[in-house]
């Protein structure tokens, strides 16, 4: 059984994102959006190590938003390299997709 709270939409979206690493050092870089839903999303291609419950800024085209890292993909697993991001809750919706419409149409599939 799923345990997620929304459904969530396969997406490929390159954003860009800043925030302080692991280290506690400022970057910046640009990586892919996986999936998306109401709150979150899983973002691929990371180069800096972050920690789960940090914040990352995350951009999309003119729009952005506050982002809390809910989990870190493990280092030597197929995870690495992978975050998994909660929005917010004072946000806004930054990535232009009716999310409702989209699951309709891939259940018709």
């Amino acid at each position: 059984m799923d345990r997620r709270r929304s459904r969530r939409v396969a997406a490929f979206l390159t954003v860009r994102i800043w925030g302080v690493d692991a280290k506690s050092m400022p970057f910046t870089q640009h990586v892919q959006v996986g999936n998306i839903s109401e709150r979150g999303a899983v973002l691929h291609g990371m180069i800096r190590p972050v920690r789960a419950g940090g914040t990352l800024n995350v951009q999309h085209g003119e729009d952005q938003a506050e982002f809390r890292v809910v989990w870190v993909g493990k280092h030597g697993t197929r995870r690495q390299g992978e975050i998994g991001v909660e929005s917010l809750s004072a946000e806004p919706f930054i990535w232009d997709v009716n999310l409702l419409q989209c699951a309709q149409v891939a259940g018709k599939g």
